[in-house]
């Protein structure tokens, strides 16, 4: 049984938004598995500092995922669930092998980058579609990717 949505926002405009936020959930996804494999393998001088910064990033990107997936079923879209969609949706990609500490923070301080062009892109969509719930979903990732981005950069200095 398909019941019809009417929630303000035209169909046309709800599948755009939720392919912006499908990238949005991908890029989100790997960034989580990076940062969650890199909190379990940094090794060196900073290895307490990075362990427990990476474990607070880490949970805080798990989060988003939920919100972002659960904001493209309000919009009567099916959210990307394998980790085939991911891969083919995400811009971040897989690190082969076990980094060096510098390398990791410099690492994800480009993934958060990119997931903040990546929201920034999907709000492009959302503020077309006049949906207020996903713009506002979107600043809250980039504000916090890009807060994310400034801290890990600041580590390099």
């Amino acid at each position: 049984m398909s019941i019809d949505i009417d929630i303000g926002i035209k169909k046309d405009d709800r599948e755009a938004i939720a392919e912006g936020l499908s990238r949005v959930l991908a890029d989100t996804y790997v960034l989580y598995l990076k940062t969650h494999g890199y909190h379990w393998n940094v090794t060196g001088p900073m290895f307490n500092t990075l362990h427990l910064m990476f474990e607070t990033q880490y949970n805080e990107l798990w989060m988003a995922v939920d919100e972002i997936a659960e904001r493209i079923r309000a919009l009567g879209v099916f959210a990307p669930g394998s980790g085939g969609d991911f891969a083919k949706l995400s811009q971040i990609k897989e690190t082969a092998g076990v980094p060096k500490a510098e390398d990791m923070i410099a690492d994800l301080a480009k993934g958060h980058e990119r997931l903040a062009r990546s929201a920034r892109d999907a709000f492009k969509a959302a503020d077309k579609g006049d949906d207020e719930p996903t713009m506002d979903l979107l600043t809250q990732r980039m504000q916090a990717s890009e807060k994310t981005a400034w801290m890990l950069r600041s580590m390099l200095e």
